[in-house]
């Protein structure tokens, strides 16, 4: 059991739309594990999800190319030049 819901907290963030997205559900997911079995307890898995998420994020926004995407007033996404 536990190796499946390791495969899936895996897999499942490659489902995300952006990179920036895609990049901090993976680093958060990786910092998460990383995080829990480096101090055996859940707030070391709880920082290492904020530390990897950010860096993910940030990670995944510099491997963006160049388009952005924004919200008008009524709440629908577009994109466009950065």
């Amino acid at each position: 059991m536990k190796k499946i819901l390791l495969v899936s907290a895996l897999i499942l963030p490659l489902a995300a739309c952006t990179q920036t997205e895609r990049g901090a559900a993976i680093g958060a997911t990786s910092g998460a594990v990383i995080g829990g079995v480096a101090t055996g307890n859940v707030r070391g898995a709880a920082v290492g999800a904020a530390v990897g998420g950010v860096a993910g994020a940030l990670i995944g926004n510099a491997n963006e190319p160049g388009r952005c995407y924004y919200r008008d007033r009524y709440g629908r996404r577009y994109t466009a030049a950065c």
